[in-house]
């Protein structure tokens, strides 16, 4: 069947609908996991803390508590990982500090060692009872009161947060094991009797180049992307996929190929056999028109990619990364900054659909990249995002939407 101009949806409206449909149906569940496990995932509930950051008033600097104005005749030492003591200093007296170790009760500031003139036994870092110290102090200095920084209760980040390396250190630093979190799971089906999985693809095959993107581009979203099932060009053998995918609990399935309307190419019909809700169409985009949006009944939203890997990226921004992200509960990374770029080079653009040109951002310049061709990813990896170029763009400014690095 042939395309019919003018029946595929605008790509701005398309990237709105799969937005619309991940926050219509999801999020997804969330599930409480190990810290180890939570890298990428989304926070599903606001972070408490659970101790005070610090916990007690600690020394920031290794040496001296003192008390009051100096000279110091220090009276013992605290180290790191000492338990807090109720034996509160005195005006005059000082205890030998490290960094971090609880200050006695009474302490006025922490004198360090750099600044402080210690006199009698051990005359340096290391000095023992009996010593005298003074230099100069100012009150409260280099000390760190109990909760200055966090107290308990507080709510150090918002439910919707990705859980990043620092996320992590910080829910273990306010003594959380496991958090809860959203990360939907993306079911992979990819289609062609031509594709080989591995090695030097022979003449007449080509080799599968979007299973392997897809991982990335999945947990840029925030989601979680499944091992691929390869499926011959079989429309029998796609409806059971996609049925099976629904089954083991996917929130999202992208079918890599079989989106355009050629004899190999089953995407629409295996959805009509599941009577699933078709939300996009085709897009008005160069590359990537014939791409598709459908949910199976009370089941998972589909996204169809073209089976060209230039095409499919395209594809994956304009309708995977939104409508996972929504999934997730966070935003859609391509819609990160810089929102729009002055383009370095001319852009002729389409009379018709919108152009996806892969640019390199300098400052607040778009560098077009060249080699954009549906069939290659040689321009996209290169690239930092795309700039986007309707029909009736006269530059030189454009929208500019990410890509994963």
């Amino acid at each position: 069947m042939a395309r019919r101009e003018g029946a595929s949806a605008a790509w701005d409206r398309a990237r709105a609908a799969a937005r619309e449909l991940g926050e219509r149906t999801g999020p997804s569940a969330a599930r409480r996991v190990p810290l180890a496990e939570a890298l990428g995932a989304t926070l599903a509930s606001d972070l408490p803390a659970l101790v005070g950051i610090p916990d007690c008033d600690t020394s920031a600097m290794d040496g001296y508590a003192v008390c009051g104005p100096g000279p110091w005749r220090v009276t013992g030492r605290v180290l790191a990982g000492a338990a807090p003591t109720d034996d509160a200093l005195t005006p005059g007296t000082a205890v030998e500090i490290a960094t971090g170790a609880p200050v006695p009760p009474g302490t006025t500031s922490v004198l360090p060692y750099e600044h402080a003139r210690a006199e009698g036994v051990g005359t340096a870092p290391g000095t023992v009872p009996g010593a005298t110290v003074s230099g100069e102090t100012e009150p409260d200095r280099h000390v760190r009161r109990a909760g200055e920084d966090t107290r308990p209760g507080d709510v150090v980040l918002k439910q919707g947060a990705p859980v990043t390396a620092a996320v992590l250190g910080l829910a273990a630093s306010l003594g959380h094991d496991a958090l809860p979190v959203r990360r939907p799971v993306l079911a992979v089906l990819v289609t062609g009797d031509e594709v080989v999985r591995s090695g030097v693809p022979g003449p007449g095959r080509v080799r599968d180049a979007i299973g392997p993107m897809l991982p990335g581009l999945a947990a840029w979203a925030g989601a979680r992307a499944e091992p691929p099932a390869h499926l011959g060009d079989v429309r029998a053998g796609l409806a059971d996929a996609l049925h099976s995918a629904a089954g083991a609990g996917a929130d999202a399935v992208a079918v890599c190929g079989a989106s355009s309307k050629g004899p190999a190419d089953h995407l629409r019909s295996a959805l009509d056999d599941l009577g699933a809700e078709t939300v996009v169409d085709g897009v008005a985009c160069r590359p990537g028109h014939p791409q598709l949006l459908a949910r199976l009944p009370d089941g998972p939203a589909v996204v169809g990619l073209p089976g060209n890997p230039g095409a499919a990226l395209v594809a994956a921004v304009t309708l995977l990364a939104p409508l996972l992200s929504a999934l997730a509960g966070r935003p859609d990374p391509a819609a990160a900054a810089p929102g729009r770029a002055e383009l370095s080079a001319p852009v002729r653009p389409h009379p018709r659909d919108t152009r996806l040109v892969a640019v390199r951002l300098t400052g607040s310049a778009a560098e077009p990249v060249g080699h954009d061709r549906p069939g290659s990813l040689r321009s996209p990896a290169a690239a930092d995002g795309y700039a986007v170029i309707p029909p009736d763009w006269s530059g030189p400014v454009a929208e500019i939407v990410r890509l994963p690095r």
